[in-house]
C-alpha cells in the first residue's frame, strides 16, 4: 500500500502531455464543460479551429453567420442554462465585431469568455494585416481580459477567465491569444482556478445588517419590493418567494428581474419603470420602506432621481459593492449574494400580510386596465396591437416558453404582457439596449436549453439587424419560433418623434422586404398574418410546429406603448395616454 508521500511523488512526477497552444484551447474548455460555442473562423484563429476539426464528438461549434450574432447567442444560451457562454472570432474585424455582444453581457451581468486570435506576438504593434489591439478595445467593456503570447499561458488564463466569468456577478472576460502561441507545444496540466488573489467575488453576509434591514421591514406599514436579475444569477428564486410571502411583501420586478417571479403569483404587482405598470410606478414614491434586491437602479426604473422614493427607507441587497449608494442612497446596505442573504434573513423576519396595502396596487391595477391594457388585449379597432399577440403566444405556450425579445415598442410589449411559471425565461438586451440581440440570442436560448419552447419576438427593424442568423438557424436546425411584429416603422423612435418632436417622423419610416420570401429560402416555414381572425389559428399552428417557424403579423403603424415616464419626469408622473 503506497503511503501519502509516494502518492504525491507519482503525482507530480506523472509525465505530463505536450500538445500544442491551439490544442490546450479546446483542452481547456472541456476542463471546463463547455458543450457549446459560437463562433466565426479566420487567420488569427485558424490553429484552434484545425482543433475544432478533431475534436467534433466531443464540443460543438455552431457557425454563425457575423461575430455579433456569435456573442449573442452566447448571452442567449447563458441566459437560458444558467453557464458560461463561449464565443470565438479572429483577428481584427472579427474580434471588433464581437464588441457590441461584449458591452451588452457587460451592463446586463451574463458570464461569458470570448476568445479572439491575435497576430504572432513578433507583429505586434506593427500594423500587421487584420491587427487591433482587442485588449485596449475592449477593457472599458469587460469584466477581465488578457492577451497570451506564450502557449504555456493558456491553461492558467483559461481557467482564471472561466472563473471570473461565472463568479460573484457575472460578466464577460476576453482572451486573446496570439497566432505563435497557438502554434507553439508545452506540457499542458489543466487546474480550475477557484480563486484569484486581490479578486472577491462576494463578501460574507454581515449579521448586523440583516438584522437592521429585518427591523425595518417588520415596523413597515407600507413596504414595496423592487426585484432584479440578481435573484435569477443567484439561483435564488425559492429563498426569494419565501421571504416575500413571510413577510407579505408586494413585489414588483425590473425587465431582467421579470421571470424571477411568477407573474400569476398573488404578490406579484408587476414591472417598474419607463413602461412598467401603473401601481408600482406611482407606489414607490408611497412606500415607506423600499427593499431592492439584486437590481441597481438605473435610470430607465428610477426616472428623476431628485424625485425617487424620497420618503422612502432603502433596503439595499447588492452582490455588488460599486452598486451600493451608486445611484439611491440606501439606508442598509446588505452585501452578498441573493440566495445566502435572503435564507439568513429568514429568522429575523416576522410573519406578516398588507393586505389593505396590496389593495392599493390593485385598485391602480384597475385603473391601468380601463385606460391602457383593455384596448390593448381586447381592441375593437381594425388593427392588430402587438399586446393582443403576446396574449395568444401566452394562450398558445401556457407560459412556459422562454421568450426572447429584441429592443423597442415590441419589447416593451413582450415585458408587459408575457407570462411566466418560471424562472430564466425573458432574455432581452436590458442595459445597452441592443437591436439586433433577438434573433441570435433565441438560438442559444433553444441550444442551452433544448427542452423548451423558444420564441422571438422582434419588431421589424432590429430583425434586419441581424436577418443574416436565420442562415445559423438553417445550419443547425434550431427549432426557434420568431415572431416579427411589423409595423414598417423604427416604433419606438417614431413614438417619441411623435410625442416630443410633433410627428416629425425623421428616417423611421421602414420600406421592408417580403419578409415571408426571406424565410422561405432560408427553408423556414412562414405565414404572415394582416387580419384578428387569422392570428389565433397561425401562433397556435407556430407554436404546434416541432421546427422553426416564421410568423410575420402586421400591426397598427402608429400605435403607442403606454404607460409611459417621460425622461426626466418623476415615477408618479407617469403617463397612460
Amino acid at each position: 500500500m503506497a503511503t501519502k508521500t509516494q502518492e504525491k511523488m507519482q503525482d507530480t512526477t506523472k509525465v505530463k502531455e505536450t500538445i500544442t497552444g491551439a490544442e490546450a484551447v479546446i483542452k481547456s474548455l472541456l476542463a471546463e464543460g463547455v458543450e457549446v460555442l459560437y463562433g466565426y473562423p479566420g487567420g488569427a484563429i485558424m490553429p484552434v479551429y484545425d482543433e475544432f476539426y478533431k475534436y467534433q464528438d466531443k464540443i460543438h461549434h455552431v457557425l454563425t453567420r457575423h461575430e455579433q450574432g456569435a456573442t449573442h447567442a452566447a448571452q442567449g444560451y447563458a441566459r437560458a442554462s444558467g453557464k458560461v457562454g463561449v464565443a470565438i472570432a479572429t483577428s481584427g474585424p472579427g474580434a471588433t465585431n464581437l464588441i457590441t455582444g461584449i458591452a451588452d453581457a457587460q451592463i446586463d451581468s451574463t458570464p461569458m469568455v470570448c476568445i479572439t486570435g491575435q497576430v504572432a506576438e513578433h507583429l505586434l504593434g506593427t500594423d500587421a494585416f487584420q491587427e487591433t489591439d482587442i485588449v485596449g478595445i475592449s477593457t472599458p467593456v469587460t469584466k477581465w481580459n488578457y492577451q497570451i503570447t506564450k502557449a504555456s499561458e493558456i491553461p492558467e488564463i483559461m481557467a482564471k477567465a472561466f472563473y471570473i466569468a461565472k463568479s460573484g456577478r457575472p460578466g464577460p472576460v476576453l482572451v486573446d491569444i496570439t497566432k505563435n502561441a497557438q502554434f507553439e507545444e508545452f506540457e499542458f496540466d489543466y487546474k480550475l482556478c477557484t480563486s484569484v488573489r486581490s479578486y472577491v467575488p462576494k463578501t460574507v453576509v454581515v449579521e448586523e445588517s440583516l438584522k437592521e434591514a429585518a427591523s425595518l421591514i417588520n415596523t413597515a406599514k407600507k413596504p414595496m419590493v423592487v426585484f432584479g436579475q440578481g435573484v435569477i444569477l443567484g439561483e435564488a428564486e425559492e429563498e426569494f418567494k419565501d421571504f416575500i410571502e413571510k413577510a407579505g411583501l408586494p413585489s414588483a420586478w425590473t425587465i431582467l428581474g421579470l421571470s424571477a417571479l411568477p407573474t400569476s403569483h398573488k404578490l406579484n404587482v408587476g414591472m417598474v419603470g419607463m413602461h412598467g405598470n401603473y401601481g408600482p410606478n406611482v407606489l414607490t414614491n408611497e412606500c415607506d420602506v423600499l427593499i431592492a434586491v439584486g437590481m441597481r437602479f438605473d435610470d430607465r426604473v428610477t426616472g428623476d432621481l431628485s424625485r425617487y422614493a424620497k420618503q422612502a427607507k432603502i433596503i439595499h441587497f447588492e452582490i455588488d459593492p460599486a452598486e451600493i449608494d451608486k445611484n439611491v442612497k440606501t439606508d442598509v446596505a446588505v452585501l452578498g449574494d441573493a440566495k445566502e442573504s435572503l435564507l439568513q434573513i429568514m429568522p429575523f423576519i416576522n410573519s406578516n400580510s398588507h393586505e389593505e396595502w396590496l389593495k392599493e396596487f390593485r385598485n391602480h391595477d384597475k385603473v391601468e386596465f380601463d385606460k391602457v391594457i383593455k384596448d390593448v388585449l381586447y381592441p375593437e379597432k381594425d388593427g392588430l396591437t402587438m399586446g393582443e399577440v403576446m396574449k395568444e403566444i401566452n394562450n398558445a405556450s401556457g407560459g412556459n416558453a422562454i421568450i426572447v425579445s429584441d429592443v423597442g415598442q415590441h419589447q416593451m410589449f413582450a415585458c408587459r404582457y408575457a407570462e411566466f411559471n418560471q424562472s430564466k425565461s425573458n432574455i432581452t438586451s436590458g442595459g445597452l439596449g441592443t437591436m439586433g440581440f433577438a434573433l441570435p440570442a433565441a438560438i442559444g436560448a433553444k441550444m442551452g436549453a433544448p427542452e423548451r419552447e423558444v420564441v422571438a419576438v422582434i419588431g421589424d427593424g432590429g430583425y434586419q439587424m441581424t436577418i443574416q442568423e436565420l442562415g445559423t438557424i438553417l445550419q443547425t436546425r434550431a427549432a426557434v419560433k420568431i415572431v416579427v411584429l411589423n409595423n414598417e416603422f423604427l416604433g419606438m423612435v417614431r413614438q417619441w418623434q411623435q410625442l416630443f418632436f410633433d410627428k416629425r417622423y425623421a428616417s423611421t419610416e421602414m420600406v421592408n422586404p417580403d419578409f415571408i420570401t426571406i424565410a422561405k429560402g432560408y427553408q423556414i416555414e412562414a405565414t404572415k398574418v394582416t387580419k384578428r381572425e387569422n392570428l389565433k389559428a397561425a401562433v397556435k399552428e407556430m407554436m404546434q410546429s416541432k421546427e422553426a417557424y416564421f410568423l410575420e403579423v402586421c400591426v397598427e403603424k402608429e400605435d403607442n406603448v403606454f404607460p409611459m415616464i417621460p425622461t426626466g419626469s418623476s415615477v408618479s408622473e407617469i403617463r397612460l395616454e
